[in-house]
């Protein structure tokens, strides 16, 4: 009996089965999170021994410790430490295989109730509303618990949780998983130039020919390239802090001075809750300078040869294959920092696999979210460096499986082909509108092209190129 060309999909792309005549089968297989060491996580080299002492003893601290509301946490959070966050598979990462927000709760939000999207093995999130209550644009963090249950709260606060479940009902809520943060001093450094000429070039034709365009994300006040962020909506690494430090715990600062919760029997402490020191001979820096300190000190991961099974062939001709099938034109494997005040940082490369720019993905990944100049479908192209061991992947962190996460990379084209002319159109019925006065019309993923690329490549072809990613 004949079995040619036969392919049998199961748990939506999860893996693929081809049978020859021979009934020999063979499964393309996402080799899920790398073993060994991390990779990950150590400060870049050639850091002065002051930078060097910076990162030990101020920025590992304050990236590690765990906030109480004495330190200002609340009145609203996502956790009470960064690292909790960022921490797969090194201090610094990302979510981690169990879920502190799931894990911890009872200890840091008693009273509280875990929220449907949050599991135990699920990854770290953060929750956005689309649109408010009167049907404007919403796009803010909510954050999923309060210090209202807590024994260190102050007297009298009482403020509840906000409605997810009625954000359910009406497909009015989106997801942001953490990015990792290593290597980050290097994508600071990186020129505008850099970046916007990577985006311009296209030897060939490819990009035009693939429909591969995007643009990059920038300042609303200089005009300069932004670059951190689902959305490449933050400017730098200490506004990225800053604005973590007060979106995600809670916490005021320098750069973000307001509460987002201004309850007067929860928020109670002065603002910013944590601040530079300006007593004489002050030289404790203030927390979100910490932070800034070490993701701006933490160096690239460090890919691998070879790894368990997988054999430094099958990577190598994987990196061709990422290369030809296109997937290369927004993961730019490497682009150049220029002159920086850390000399560590000044003139390197960095092989981060991203081109920093968003593109259009369609209604696969569209979140209805805007920020900056990045619209409702646009992400930006996220780095792949460290990739072989992260455990969630895509803005909302949807799936574990490499496989689904790049098929999710593609979008029907006729998404909103019939309606593109009118004043709006929808992306995904009944679910994400676009106005014609603040969109691009555009149908479909930019990505489409590179998929089919990917899906016109042999079952052990499609290995390889995971095998090359899990190398990363």
């Amino acid at each position: 009996m004949q079995f040619a060309n036969l392919f049998r999909a199961l748990d939506g792309w999860k893996w693929v089965v081809y049978c020859t005549f021979a009934v020999v089968c063979f499964a393309q297989t996402d080799p899920g999170p790398r073993g060994g060491a991390a990779g990950a996580g150590t400060p870049i080299p050639g850091l002065t021994a002051g930078e060097l002492d910076f990162f030990t003893n101020h920025g590992v601290p304050q990236f590690s410790q765990v906030e109480a509301v004495a330190d200002g946490l609340g009145p609203r959070f996502n956790l009470d430490s960064c690292g909790g966050c960022h921490i797969q598979p090194a201090l610094g990462g990302s979510s981690p295989a169990t879920n502190p927000q799931f894990t911890r709760a009872a200890a840091m939000a008693p009273g509280n109730t875990i929220p449907y999207f949050v599991t135990q093995n699920g990854p770290i999130r953060e929750a956005r509303f689309i649109k408010n209550a009167n049907g404007t644009e919403d796009g803010g963090v909510h954050d999923l618990f309060t210090i209202a249950g807590r024994a260190d709260k102050p007297a009298g606060c009482s403020i509840q949780q906000p409605n997810f479940n009625a954000a359910r009902m009406t497909t009015n809520i989106i997801f942001r998983i953490p990015t990792p943060t290593f290597g980050a001093g290097l994508i600071e450094a990186i020129t505008d130039t850099a970046i916007k000429n990577n985006l311009a070039s296209d030897l060939g034709g490819r990009k035009a020919n693939l429909g591969i365009k995007g643009h990059v994300n920038t300042n609303g006040n200089d005009g300069t390239v932004t670059r951190f962020g689902w959305k490449a909506q933050n400017k730098s690494l200490l506004i990225f802090a800053g604005e973590a430090y007060n979106v995600e715990m809670g916490i005021t600062n320098e750069n973000f001075q307001n509460e987002r919760e201004e309850d007067p029997n929860c928020a109670k402490s002065g603002t910013p809750e944590n601040h530079s020191g300006f007593n004489v001979g002050s030289t404790d820096p203030a927390d979100i300078v910490s932070f800034m300190g070490f993701t701006k000190f933490l160096d690239q991961p460090t890919p691998v040869s070879s790894f368990g099974n997988v054999t430094a062939a099958s990577i190598n001709n994987g990196r061709s294959l990422f290369v030809s099938t296109g997937c290369s034109l927004c993961h730019t494997p490497t682009l150049p920092t220029g002159s920086s005040s850390t000399a560590a940082l000044s003139n390197k490369q960095a092989n981060l696999f991203s081109d920093l720019a968003v593109h259009h993905m369609g209604s696969t990944l569209a979140d209805g979210v805007r920020q900056g100049s990045a619209g409702p479908d646009e992400i930006r192209t996220a780095p792949l460096w460290g990739v072989g061991q992260r455990i969630f992947f895509l803005h909302d962190g949807r799936t574990a499986d490499l496989l689904q996460a790049i098929q999710a990379h593609s979008s029907d084209p006729n998404d909103c082909a019939a309606t593109a002319d009118a004043e709006t159109f929808e992306l995904e019925p009944g679910n994400i509108q676009i106005t014609a006065a603040s969109a691009t019309f555009f149908c479909g993923s930019e990505a489409n092209g590179v998929i089919n690329n990917f899906n016109a490549l042999t079952v052990s072809q499609k290995q390889d190129l995971l095998n090359f990613l899990r190398s990363l």
